[in-house]
């Protein structure tokens, strides 16, 4: 939904300006009773100076209040088979003193960061948070681990690599992570070739390594809950990966659940939602 002209760093916007129409269209009570697009992480280059002030003010006109954050992609991976055709991100972006300067900008307009990153980049993202401790981060996909392509029957390399990472990132007491968002990349199973999907009980005994550690390591007043959709529905239910977070949280306290359920998400986003 990207404009289909005017200045190519102001294209990026009509993301945000589409979001707002169905936002628009949920308000109207017609179509659902959701609070649609409350709040809305949108897309900015923050490398290009000047341009990426403009790019960002422009988001935040056109939300109306509802632009809380942005994400640029910073994944990359010296095998081409993980990087694969999107959109990858390019070796140190997060690194790069552009990069630093535009985060800085989107800082002071009060927004937060969104990282994605594949697992070995993560001290890349813990030197980001260090030399930019105001900044608000969001680590995507629990760290993102990897396990396909090069990364293929390495798991326990993978895990080391991957727990000693986040570790590292904990200590930097801006950052949070979303926890789930593991079912492409970790790769534990091949959904293309199971009769049916697998059920919570199965993911959460794949996914529980990756989530309990980060809910221990960071608390939950910096871990949420994300359901990872629609990407997530090509190889399971909706309702799977929510009785799935049940499963891993169950030994957590209400206040506990309340924070990793919503309350994390409202204050790291600047959500102003009523009960």
């Amino acid at each position: 939904m990207y404009r289909a002209d005017g200045p190519e760093h102001l294209r990026c916007v009509g993301e945000t300006e589409f979001f707002v129409g169905q936002a628009a269209m949920g308000a109207s009570g017609k179509y659902t009773r959701a609070r649609v697009a409350a709040g809305i992480v949108a897309f900015a280059d923050l490398t290009l100076g000047d341009r990426t002030r403009e790019t960002l003010e422009a988001h935040i006109t056109a939300g109306n209040g509802r632009v809380k954050g942005i994400r640029q992609n910073g994944k990359w991976d010296p095998d081409p088979v993980v990087r694969g055709n999107g959109l990858p991100g390019r070796p140190g972006l997060y690194l790069d003193s552009d990069f630093g300067r535009g985060l800085n900008i989107l800082t002071s307009l009060g927004l937060a960061f969104d990282a994605s990153i594949f697992h070995p980049q993560l001290p890349e993202v813990t030197t980001m948070a260090r030399t930019h401790p105001d900044a608000r981060i969001v680590v995507i996909h629990s760290g993102t681990p990897v396990g396909f392509g090069h990364y293929a029957g390495k798991d326990d390399e993978v895990y080391a690599n991957w727990l000693a990472g986040m570790k590292d990132l904990a200590a930097c007491p801006n950052v949070h992570i979303k926890l789930g968002g593991l079912l492409i990349f970790l790769a534990r199973f091949d959904f293309t070739k199971r009769a049916k999907p697998p059920s919570s009980l199965e993911l959460a005994t794949m996914w529980r390594p990756y989530i309990e550690p980060c809910i221990e390591l960071f608390g939950a007043d910096r871990c949420m809950a994300t359901a990872n959709f629609p990407v997530d529905k090509a190889g399971v239910p909706y309702g799977t990966v929510w009785n799935m977070f049940k499963r891993i949280t169950e030994g957590c306290s209400a206040d506990e659940k309340r924070r990793i359920y919503g309350e994390t998400a409202r204050q790291v986003y600047r959500l102003n939602l009523a009960d």
